[in-house]
């Protein structure tokens, strides 16, 4: 598996593959996703055999706190440890940054769990209108 910094030409068949699996409420169009990753410090693929098979975005200061957006992983390929690699391959810049994430989708919570987050008491949160 290749896991690397997203390239121009892979930005179609990311937004394809989050568009498939439930994340068009945050992704309105290909345009906004462009936005998205080139404000993104993190934004990384996952490819198997050329093919684009997860993406992880983070946004952080690198030094004190990040927040880890956007972890997806085909269908067909859950299961095979590439959202672990994804996750952890985004968050080891710096053990002093303390990464938090919203995990509201189904398996989030025990799939975050066993990379070592834990839930929060004293979060709170802005939704967008």
């Amino acid at each position: 598996m290749e896991l690397r910094r997203i390239e121009s030409t892979e930005l179609g068949a990311v937004y394809e593959l989050l568009a498939a699996n439930g994340w068009q409420h945050r992704i309105a169009s290909y345009e906004q996703f462009t936005e998205l990753v080139a404000a993104s410090q993190i934004a990384n693929v996952a490819k198997i055999e050329g093919c684009v098979v997860g993406f992880v975005r983070g946004i952080t200061d690198g030094l004190s706190n990040g927040y880890l957006s956007m972890v997806v992983v085909a269908p067909d390929y859950r299961g095979r440890g590439i959202g672990r690699q994804l996750v952890e391959h985004a968050i080891s810049t710096d053990q002093r940054v303390t990464w938090v994430l919203r995990a509201g989708r189904e398996g989030a919570s025990e799939f975050f769990s066993k990379l070592g987050f834990e839930f929060s008491s004293i979060a709170m949160e802005r939704r967008r209108r």
